[in-house]
């Protein structure tokens, strides 16, 4: 599991290397390397989600480990339902690199799908989960071809990433006062 330490709490996450393992290896070399450590999360939208990762603190810096952005790892079993850790991109094809975001997103309806013109990419498995947890579907490679890669999920820490959530923020999404990840780190998990 990967570890946020942040100066609001911790955030406990599950990571899912078999099935993006791009992503997963990754984000495991940057938290050795000690990248993240003293990040802030730049982007904080309520209901929506969390970003951080970007060494600028402003959503236009950050790389992979590999020096340029690497592929989308789509994977119907891996949704962005509430809690999950995902990959944020730009603009461009396999773009994803150091950057990511935790979905806070609140309850889905059947009328928020429609209106989102996703309701008819998801299978009805799917529909039923984010109606009971919440999330973004829109941002699902299944129904965005330029959605984005989920390879964890919070299991320890949502309140830390709600309180985060709900802090005020200024220009261009920003956190007022810095919400900083001190450190990050990885640790077997055992329960």
């Amino acid at each position: 599991i990967a570890v946020l330490h942040t100066n609001m709490g911790d955030i406990r996450v599950r990571l899912f290397e078999k099935s993006a393992p791009l992503a997963v290896t990754n984000f495991k070399a940057l938290i050795n390397k000690g990248y993240y450590n003293g990040l802030i999360f730049h982007r904080v939208i309520k209901d929506f989600m969390i970003q951080g990762g970007d060494p600028k603190g402003n959503g236009t810096g950050g790389e992979s480990i590999w020096g340029e952005g690497f592929e989308y790892e789509f994977n119907k079993n891996l949704l962005h339902f509430t809690g999950a850790l995902s990959m944020a991109h730009s603009n461009q094809p396999n773009s994803n690199g150091s950057q990511f975001f935790i979905v806070q997103g609140s309850k889905i309806t059947e009328d928020a799908l429609k209106s989102q013109g996703i309701d008819s990419k998801m299978s009805d498995a799917s529909k039923n989960l984010y109606y009971e947890h919440g999330g973004t579907p829109w941002l699902d490679g299944q129904t965005n071809p330029s959605g984005h890669t989920v390879f964890g999920q919070v299991f320890d820490g949502m309140d830390v990433v709600n309180n985060i959530a709900a802090v005020q923020t200024g220009a261009n999404d920003k956190p007022v006062t810095d919400v900083v990840i001190t450190s990050a780190e990885l640790v077997k998990y055992e329960g």
